[in-house]
């Protein structure tokens, strides 16, 4: 079977876990200043705050933008839960607007129309690697006075021209196993804003800026050495991994038949965390790909505001046609880069006979 995600270690990982763990130094020290360092030069900004994970990394750059009780946030219902959980966490309301049919990122005129007099901040996602329209946003965000927070988490490397994903606003970055670069388990939150970056790390440890002298009630949302020590094994490797899925990408882009492949913006380098294509008959598609030798994964069969959670809330009289449409027809094939020519040749057979087999999906559905 070839699978979705097959993450990478190899012995730079191993020995720079080794060290650390030879170190003695296990929590947040040394390495994670360095990987925060490190990671802020590649993104193009001054400051990265390293955390626990994606999601507290989110959290806190709610958090240090201000976001609390009564707030409205907007984001999109085609994402991963935690893009509305965390707005949730911090005690704000997830304001939904419906993504673009072609990129599947939010719309900045969406953004404009759902601006209210309690709008706190613009939470966009840049879905697959893809990044959402940031300039056009962070005008929005200007102009409304908004905080603006990247969900960067299938971003690393990701680019509109010749600026990166987390350095328009607030860059939050997941380090999960499968995502484009790992620390195992991890995230950062990347800024420009000294003053917000300051926040963040009070926050991120128990508002500590001196030992046991305590400022404000703050988390343990800290990113451990043995962790920091895979990430800058990592973040050197990253460009060329980053490489290797576009190549894949590309070939899919040339090759595959009878599918809906993914648009890309123009002035747009995706990263190609995932490559996500549109099929008739989803979830027998996916079998029959499986029955062939093709992991596949569905990112992300149910919108947002369709979860339990949200729907305990009231969000399930909401409607977002293109948002639910695309959790019926999204999947999302190995690109990888530990791929082998061989193994995307297979991939590329097995997506044309099954598209062949079952047919395109309908014509209004197209992008």
């Amino acid at each position: 079977m070839i699978p979705i995600a097959r993450p990478q270690m190899g012995e730079e990982e191993k020995r720079s876990v080794r060290a650390a763990l030879e170190s003695g130094m296990l929590a947040q020290g040394e390495r994670v200043r360095q990987l925060e360092e490190a990671f802020a030069a590649f993104v193009g900004v001054p400051h990265a705050v390293a955390t626990s994970s994606g999601t507290t990394a989110l959290h806190l750059a709610l958090l240090a933008s201000g976001v609390g009780e009564g707030d409205e946030v907007i984001t999109v219902p085609f994402t991963f839960i935690a893009s509305a959980s965390t707005v949730l966490h911090a005690g704000a309301r997830p304001v939904f607007v419906d993504v673009g049919e072609a990129d599947f990122c939010i719309d900045p005129a969406h953004v404009e129309a759902a601006v209210t007099p309690r709008t706190r901040a613009v939470l966009p996602v840049s879905l697959y690697g893809q990044p959402a329209d940031l300039p056009a946003l962070q005008a929005v965000a200007e102009r409304r006075g908004l905080a603006l927070v990247e969900d960067a988490a299938q971003a690393h490397g990701a680019a509109i021209g010749e600026r990166r994903s987390g350095s328009w606003g607030i860059g939050c970055f997941s380090f999960y196993p499968t995502k484009n670069m790992t620390t195992a388990e991890g995230g950062m939150l990347t800024t420009a804003d000294g003053d917000l970056a300051e926040r963040a790390r009070l926050l991120r440890e128990h508002g500590m800026r001196v030992r046991y002298h305590h400022e404000i009630v703050g988390y343990n949302f800290r990113m451990t050495d043995v962790h920091a020590a895979i990430g800058l094994a990592q973040l050197p490797k990253l460009p060329a991994l980053n490489e290797r899925r576009r190549a894949i990408a590309a070939r899919y882009d040339r090759e595959l038949r009878g599918v809906v492949t993914p648009a890309v913006r123009l002035g747009v380098t995706h990263a190609y965390h995932q490559y996500t294509i549109r099929v008739a008959q989803r979830d027998e598609f996916a079998e029959r790909l499986r029955r062939r030798g093709v992991g596949t994964g569905v990112y992300y069969p149910i919108p947002v505001h369709r979860q339990k959670p949200l729907l305990a809330l009231g969000y399930g009289e909401q409607r977002f046609p293109v948002a639910e449409r695309l959790a019926g027809e999204v999947l999302s094939i190995p690109v990888h880069p530990s791929l082998t020519e061989d193994e995307v040749s297979t991939v590329i057979g097995a997506v044309n006979e099954v598209a062949a087999e079952l047919g395109p999906i309908p014509s209004g559905t197209r992008a």
